[in-house]
């Protein structure tokens, strides 16, 4: 029974570092642990603090130490305290934010000391679960299935890359490996990117696993997030499903940790510490001995060459992937091209279903005036504003600013142009090309549904349709199973090749070939691919159902340029309230930086984002944990200068 508690206060503070010790009364000393949650005076304030440390004595006298206020009951597994202080060097944050990450949800409310009782922890599946053999597996599903159960029985952790094209059965391969890590008295982390848009992988485990299952996403309420965590903590659910944040779902012990759709950049957590859940499971699968499995028909080129793949090369139903057309755009006018305006049309004609993909919303992409050329700008950010008709206004998609539609420019000019468009204009040019009575259209974007409930009502609507046509942004290419699918079509397909982004390749072929994934799997169905770049590199391969030559050509071309994998990059941005605050603080980091054979870019602008100047320095480094240390101390000393006070501090590793 140890008499000092070291504590981390859960304060936002970059310039704060503790542990903190405090003196435990004789009351708490048998029940205090390494991740127990402890309410203590810090300051002039009550806080929630979490214990990483015990000690017998410190360095500074008892008498001036002050004791918790009180303990609360359910506290945080050891292993997720290790993960969270992994995760604040990791990611150069505070190890308080990276403990907020792993805490009970809603623990900072819980200051009242309110307790509950821990039900007593089962180690037993569910009544009623499905058994495991109730579907014929093909030859590749049980030769993968054979390796992921002798991995699960090794005593060492592993990795695993399940490469199937859409369709191949992978879900049922998770299920599989999921009930032999039940029957071994461990648990399963389940993990997919957008709970929203996977509603029937969800299902699929709630029907098999039953009352074992916990589903832990952003949609629900506080409480109803305390009351799933509560049961994965106390042993009575033992599979978590859910999104990025599942990866710190408090099971132990830890057996099995599955990442569906690995490609997918939702896994990259956009707040401080800005972790990748990618590399957060591969650290915690590692901790625990667990299995890592990771699986996707368009896997990263950095999984492809780091981790043992499977393969499952075909459908599981035996049935062909749909032929793709690409579509030469150049010098046809804007919207549909011919074939694509006949396919649809024939859908319509027959009673079919299509999915139309373009990947940008709102009506058009901005407004000018024709007589002065002035373009309709966010006051907040240095971008330009969206024109969305329907509601009357022009938005900005990275603050939230809405303005009405001006009738005139301020140069007294009434002759306005739209320019580009997004779904909301593809909606009304697809309803004016069918004349779409009786044939509904389904459109998914962030602008017709704001949440889980939502999103799963337009899907279950679309299912449900004799015919119609579901369009959108990329929420329509992400795990859906529609088996009456004959048509998808993917119009500009090249936009996001005109991204500075040296990941534009992949994420091209990423988008083409998961739409093409949804089409065809109840029978016969065709692809048409728009785009003003037919010859590109990532869609030619993607026209082909060629992941294995993306792959390998995308893995040449970043050796060469020295990107990931063969390097890694860090990110840091410097915000403040005006121009020369940003630069010298970012001027002041760079400054700070000794990193051999590394390549630092900038200081250089960032486009005004929120009413803040901001500077950005990106780093590319060989030695990844050198990088890592020498950022996160250049960035400590600088924040916690006073000369640079009022500047806001993002370091971003492995940015995407």
């Amino acid at each position: 029974m140890s008499a000092i508690a070291k504590v981390e206060p859960m304060t936002t503070a970059r310039a704060l570092r503790g542990p903190f010790d405090y003196r435990l009364p004789e009351d708490l000393r048998e029940g205090v642990d390494v991740g127990s949650m402890l309410v203590v005076p810090f300051g002039r304030r009550e806080v929630l603090g979490v214990v990483v440390g015990l000690a017998e004595s410190s360095e500074i006298s008892e008498e001036r130490l002050l004791a918790p206020l009180r303990a609360l009951e359910l506290g945080v597994p050891v292993d997720l305290v290790a993960l969270a202080e992994w995760i604040a060097a990791e990611y150069c944050s505070t190890i308080a934010r990276a403990l907020a990450l792993v805490l009970p949800p809603g623990a900072a409310r819980r200051l009242s000391g309110r307790k509950r009782r821990t039900p007593k922890r089962t180690d037993h599946l569910p009544v009623g679960a499905v058994a495991s053999g109730s579907l014929q597996l093909t030859a590749e599903q049980q030769a993968a299935l054979d390796d992921l159960l002798d991995a699960l029985r090794a005593p060492a952790p592993a990795q695993r890359l399940l490469h199937g094209v859409t369709g191949s059965g992978k879900t049922e391969i998770y299920l599989r490996a999921t009930a032999a890590t039940l029957e071994q008295g461990r648990g399963a982390i389940v993990m997919v990117p957008e709970i929203a848009l996977t509603p029937q992988i969800v299902g699929r485990f709630i029907e098999r696993f039953g009352d074992t299952v916990a589903v832990m996403h952003s949609r629900l309420s506080a409480g109803e997030r305390y009351e799933q965590w509560r049961r994965l903590r106390s042993g009575e659910a033992r599979v978590c499903v859910g999104p990025r944040s599942a990866v710190f779902a408090p099971i132990e012990p830890l057996g099995l940790i599955v990442l569906d759709e690995e490609h997918d950049a939702s896994y990259k957590h956009e707040g401080d510490p800005r972790y990748d859940a990618r590399t957060v499971a591969a650290r915690r699968a590692h901790d625990c001995k667990a299995l890592l499995l990771l699986g996707s028909a368009t896997p990263r080129p950095e999984s492809h060459q780091a981790v043992p793949r499977l393969r499952l090369p075909g459908r599981a139903d035996g049935r062909p992937l749909p032929p793709v057309s690409v579509l030469d755009m150049c010098g046809q006018p804007q919207g549909l091209h011919p074939q694509t305006a006949q396919a649809l049309a024939d859908v319509r004609r027959s009673g079919r279903k299509a999915i139309v993909l373009l990947n940008r919303r709102g009506w058009s992409n901005f407004l000018s005036c024709r007589s002065c050329g002035a373009v309709w700008s966010c006051p907040h950010c240095d971008v330009a504003l969206v024109l969305h008709r329907s509601q009357g206004v022009l938005a900005c998609h990275h603050c939230g600013h809405r303005e009405q539609l001006p009738e005139r420019c301020t140069c007294g000019s009434g002759t306005l142009a739209r320019h580009g468009a997004g779904t909301e204009r593809l909606e009304h040019d697809l309803a004016a090309a069918l004349d779409d009575g009786g044939f509904p259209m389904f459109r998914l974007d962030a602008d017709t549904v704001s949440g889980a409930g939502e999103v799963a009502t337009l899907l279950r609507r679309f299912q449900d349709a004799p015919a119609g046509v579901l369009l959108g942004t990329q929420m329509v290419a992400k795990g859906h199973d529609f088996p009456d699918v004959t048509l998808g079509v993917v119009l500009d397909a090249d936009a996001t090749l005109r991204f500075p982004d040296f990941r534009a390749e992949e994420r091209t072929f990423a988008l083409i070939a998961q739409l093409a994934g949804r089409v065809g799997r109840g029978g016969e169905g065709q692809v048409l691919v728009q785009t003003i770049a037919p010859q590109a590199r990532s869609i030619q391969h993607a026209a082909r159902h060629d992941s294995e030559g993306f792959l390998s050509g995308e893995l040449e071309r970043r050796q060469a340029l020295r990107y990931p994998p063969y390097s890694h990059l860090v990110r840091i941005v410097c915000a403040a309230a005006d121009t020369p605050r940003a630069r010298a603080a970012a001027s002041a980091i760079r400054a700070r930086m000794q990193l051999a054979d590394a390549e630092v870019l900038g200081p250089a602008a960032l486009f005004r984002l929120r009413e803040r100047e901001r500077q950005v320095l990106v780093v590319k480094a060989t030695e990844r944990a050198a990088a890592v240390r020498c950022i996160g101390a250049a960035v400590q000393q600088v924040a916690s200068a006073r000369t640079h006070a009022g500047v806001s501090f993002s370091v971003d590793v492995d940015p995407q």
